[in-house]
């Protein structure tokens, strides 16, 4: 199932893709996504009524999709989770999984505009899988974690470069309003045969930017639930990206970081693909 978060009439609603249409949440369900994933199997199964006994359709070119996850509890990732992105910034390989915060406000849906903001021209792209929980939880081993995992969705880990530098968890330049596109719908998990041998592929334009397959991972998916879980519970929605390959614009020569008019597409197979234009930021922008 392919479950989406979107706009009708003014409306925020939730549903599933079928083809080129969307059967919506009725008012049995809950009406956002945390919720629906909350509501556990029962909610699946009430969905997936809807479609088999041929609920009304509304067709996806008349609505406007959001992030399925559009304020996640927690948006956490993960930093040199790819060895040949670890060869290009010339760190050592970590010996933990190197986990930072996205703040939740950064999240944006598939094209919605990713702004240059006025006060760095050093944005760049990070192409990524992410997983969403789908229970709460805590100390999950690593071979029950596919249970806890909804979904996967695909990422772009936009990042401030010289903001990332100025502090060691890299916080405020991974946060800014904008810089967490997520889309364009959530792949429930049972549809992902395995989610560590899929293809990832970044276009700026029509310039292909990064080419990798997850199975290059250094920590896999349930490898970092397993961990994170030690620390922390984990909820309903809680957005989890896996890390970038090679092939950012910081390590090209010159520099490839975003510019105003260009536009970001990244595919993972299986996932579809989630694209936005990067625009200036709006003067008087209040917030993403």
């Amino acid at each position: 199932m392919k479950l989406v978060t979107f706009l009708s009439n003014g409306a925020c609603k939730i549903g599933a893709l079928v083809g080129d249409a969307i059967v919506a949440a009725d008012d049995s369900l809950p009406n956002d996504m945390i919720g629906f994933l909350a509501a556990g199997v029962e909610a699946r199964r009430a969905l997936q009524a809807l479609i088999d006994g041929g609920a009304p359709r509304l067709a996806l070119a008349d609505v406007t999709l959001l992030a399925p996850i559009p304020r996640p509890g927690k948006l956490l990732g993960i930093g040199l989770n790819y060895a040949d992105h670890i060869n290009e910034t010339g760190w050592e390989k970590p010996e933990y999984p190197t986990f930072f915060t996205k703040q939740s406000t950064c999240v944006i849906g598939p094209d919605a505009a990713i702004h240059i903001p006025p006060i760095s021209d050093k944005v760049d792209y990070e192409g990524e899988l992410a997983f969403v929980i789908g229970k709460r939880c805590k100390y999950v081993g690593v071979d029950n974690a596919r249970d806890v995992i909804a979904g996967y969705t695909i990422c772009n880990d936009v990042t401030v470069r010289d903001w990332q530098a100025r502090t060691p968890t890299w916080t405020l330049g991974k946060s800014f309003d904008s810089h967490g596109p997520l889309g364009p719908w959530l792949v429930t998990a049972d549809e992902i045969a395995d989610p560590h041998n899929l293809t990832l592929k970044t276009w700026v334009d029509d310039e292909l930017r990064q080419n990798a397959n997850t199975g290059e991972m250094i920590f896999n998916c349930y490898e970092m639930v397993a961990y994170l879980t030690q620390a922390m519970t984990l909820e309903p929605g809680d957005v989890i990206t896996t890390g970038t390959p090679a092939g950012v614009g910081v390590k090209m020569k010159p520099r490839g970081y975003l510019k105003p008019g260009q536009t970001v597409r990244i595919e993972i197979e299986g996932l579809g693909a989630l694209s936005n234009p990067v625009i200036t930021e709006p003067p008087g922008n209040q917030g993403a």
